[in-house]
């Protein structure tokens, strides 16, 4: 990075200390949070878990090329082989093991389309933790198979707002029928475990821990690549919080920074939805990560932290801000950011299905999309492209959201600027 990492700031407007992180977080994550180490390993405990599914499998999409009719090479790196269907158990695993370790006797989460909260009451089960889930109120009723699997693993899981919580008792005050958002689930989760020393919160995405955590799928893809003989050009993750892409490009930019001529021309693009275009049409500020400002304030790309997204079926991308690393990398103009609206994203799902037999989760169907467009410029220029997917999960528990596409139920949406401008008059004001 061309400068060091924004830090987060407290409420009087100060670098947060560790000792103020302890309200929530166990001190051995905060830690990870604040490191600059180059490599910190991976417990063997959390290694054996981990060997249920990895390494996971890297893949050529030799027949969405031909379909294509592109010079381009396809690859995806396929994270849907975890038991939770999806990339989100690479630090569920490590965040469960890391709170057992310091005694938390429970452990309470957001999620939105459901893959993280799926997978930490999974990781919850491996290690003996309780786990209680607030999950996105649009996303609990359009994805009841996800709450199936949580209650499955032993979680609870509630639909957000809830009654439970002073936030969320506000915004059901405000509006009776509020469909939530993930700052407002962040801010039930946060409230509950502020309240009980034994009780610590996890976050799915966002945080440096996260997107460590997340780089083992970067780590594993450019090692098989290595075996192939072949380095990407592109690489693409859908990004609503940043822990996908993060977890694929890191490895990779970090082979940039270190002056690897593989890595020379290397282009990682981070791609969003156009109905929550937080790093496209975001402000790069200081913000909260939740509704009701209980978090530090991160410097990142944000739409102010009250913005309350509409109901689009990649649930797991209708966050309001982004990762403070990955926003100061597109910032700096390390890395590019893409927007793409739903229906495209759709189109690019069910084409990458036909093609390739794996029916990829809404969210993952962003990068599908983007590395279809770049295919298709690289038949335009007739170059020979080398571009890799992050694939962050199936869509096995996704099909209503596919029958909404096939009925013509779906429609795109452009957030208009005016309630983006109105969100941002919002931010906290550091000097």
């Amino acid at each position: 990075m061309n400068n060091p990492p924004a830090p987060p700031l407290g409420p009087d407007g100060k670098p947060i200390s560790p000792e103020q992180m302890a309200a929530i977080f166990p001190m051995n994550l905060i830690e990870q949070e604040m490191s600059r180490q180059r490599w910190i390993e991976i417990p063997e405990e959390v290694r054996q878990i981990y060997a249920l599914w990895r390494p996971a499998p890297l893949c050529r999409a030799l027949r969405l090329e031909q379909a294509l009719g592109t010079p381009a090479k396809i690859f995806y790196k396929y994270e849907g082989v975890s038991p939770a269907g999806s990339h989100k158990p690479n630090s569920a695993v490590p965040q469960a093991f890391y709170n057992k370790q310091a005694g938390t006797r429970k452990l309470t989460t957001e999620t939105g389309a459901g893959q993280w909260g799926s997978s930490i009451a999974f990781a919850g089960q491996m290690f003996g933790l309780p786990v209680r889930v607030f999950m996105v109120k649009v996303s609990y009723e359009q994805k009841p198979l996800r709450r199936s699997m949580m209650q499955t693993w032993g979680a609870e899981v509630f639909a957000s707002p809830t009654a439970l919580t002073e936030a969320g008792r506000k915004a059901l005050a405000a509006d009776p029928d509020c469909q939530g958002s993930l700052g407002l689930a962040i801010s039930e989760a946060v409230e509950e475990a502020a309240a009980d020393k034994g009780t610590c919160y996890t976050l799915g995405s966002v945080l440096n821990h996260v997107l460590l955590h997340q780089t083992i799928i970067g780590l594993e893809a450019r090692k098989q690549f290595d075996k192939l003989g072949l380095y990407p050009d592109v690489v693409l993750g859908p990004c609503g919080g940043g822990s996908s892409f993060g977890g694929i490009a890191f490895p990779f930019l970090a082979d940039k920074a270190a002056g690897d001529k593989r890595a020379d021309k290397l282009r990682c693009i981070a791609v969003e939805p156009a109905s929550c275009p937080t790093l496209t049409r975001g402000s790069y500020a200081y913000d909260f990560g939740d509704v009701s400002g209980y978090t530090p304030m991160m410097k990142m790309f944000t739409l102010g932290h009250d913005f309350m997204p509409p109901g689009i079926h990649a649930g797991g991308l209708r966050y309001h801000g982004a990762s403070s690393l990955v926003s100061q990398l597109v910032h700096e103009g390390l890395v590019e950011a893409r927007a793409v609206p739903q229906l495209a994203t759709f189109e690019a799902g069910v084409q990458f299905a036909r093609a390739e037999g794996i029916i990829p989760a809404p969210e993952a169907c962003h990068a599908i999309r983007a590395a279809i467009d770049e295919a298709l410029a690289a038949k335009a220029s007739g170059e020979e492209k080398v571009i890799l997917i992050n694939l962050t999960g199936h869509g096995h528990f996704d099909m209503t959201s596919y029958d909404k596409f096939f009925a013509g139920a779906l429609e795109d949406f452009a957030y208009p600027a005016e309630a983006i401008q109105a969100s941002l008059k919002h931010l906290p004001q550091v000097g």
